[in-house]
């Protein structure tokens, strides 16, 4: 029998944004790992943005803290269908990554813009997954009442 969780089909998009927000963030940490230059053809400068100073934090790359921030949501979805009595706690969980991650990639995203003068198309796609997961995190929280 399935969780509750897994039937709701906004607990089912988190998954798949935070699936999608992973793979992202996961070919943007290879990149800056290998040195690769990105697939960004004529719709963007991924190298100013990925080899920027505003890419790392302490020598540890963005796109890796983003792609642990993207697992760490994944697996709070995945343990509410393991352990219901979490599922509050769980849900605050999500909302609280998510906050982070939209503030953050809000900064990002005016780094971007008006300092680098430069927009990585990957980076845009990481925003607005983090984006949609914080709506769809707070549409969440309102159905189980934490908007009282």
């Amino acid at each position: 029998m399935k969780a509750k969780s897994q039937s709701e089909p906004l607990w089912l998009a988190s998954v798949l944004l935070a699936l999608a927000g992973a793979v992202d963030s996961a070919y943007l940490a290879f990149l800056k790992f290998t040195g690769t230059v990105a697939a960004c053809s004529d719709i963007g400068d991924c190298e100013a943005v990925n080899n920027s100073k505003y890419a790392e934090i302490g020598g540890i790359p963005l796109a890796l803290l983003g792609l642990l921030g993207y697992l760490a949501i994944l697996a709070f979805l995945i343990l509410e269908t393991r352990f219901p009595s979490w599922r509050d706690s769980l849900h605050l969980g999500v909302f609280g990554f998510t906050l982070a991650g939209t503030i953050y990639s809000v900064y990002l995203t005016y780094i971007e813009i008006f300092v680098l003068h430069a927009v990585c198309p990957y980076c845009v796609v990481s925003a607005v997954v983090m984006l949609l997961l914080f709506v769809i995190s707070i549409v969440r929280l309102r159905k189980l009442g934490f908007d009282n």
